[in-house]
């Protein structure tokens, strides 16, 4: 496995982990509720997002905060505009496709055509992980040169 592969492992795969508990547990929780396919895509799609994004933010704020300490800098309002400008040019892109259409769609129709809610919820993430990871790791490594100098 390549450096960079190890890299991206490290980055992601975390958040993948709590992404895919989210994604299948506000699916199935929300289609339980209301009966719904509609809100069971929309549901998994964004529980999914919240703790993806949400834990890839907190790292990147926390590994920042790491990093200027060891330097006897502090963080500020400037330091968190910069990691979240990182955060959107790395992630804006590939998002926007993912979450408003890849995404849902895919959460929408795979359980129309598989009948089992679980594994057309997984292989929903599945296919839609694979059009999103392309842009963002081209984006991860161009953010990375270009925008995570914090100091």
């Amino acid at each position: 496995m390549t450096a960079k592969m190890k890299e991206w492992l490290k980055r992601y795969l975390p958040a993948e982990l709590l992404s895919t508990g989210a994604t299948l547990g506000g699916g199935v929780i929300a289609y339980r509720i209301w009966n719904n396919a509609v809100a069971a895509a929309l549901v998994a799609t964004w529980a999914g997002n919240l703790l993806y994004f949400g834990y890839i933010l907190l790292n990147d704020i926390h590994g920042t905060k790491k990093a200027l300490n060891a330097d006897n800098k502090g963080y500020n309002i400037i330091t968190f505009l910069k990691n979240i400008r990182a955060f959107v040019v790395e992630f804006g892109i590939a998002e926007v496709l993912d979450s408003f259409l890849i995404r849902p769609l895919l959460m929408y129709y795979l359980p129309l055509l598989i009948d089992n809610l679980v594994a057309a919820l997984l292989l929903a993430k599945f296919i839609a992980d694979i059009t999103f990871y392309i842009p963002v790791t081209l984006s991860y490594e161009f953010a990375k040169k270009r925008f995570r100098n914090f100091s």
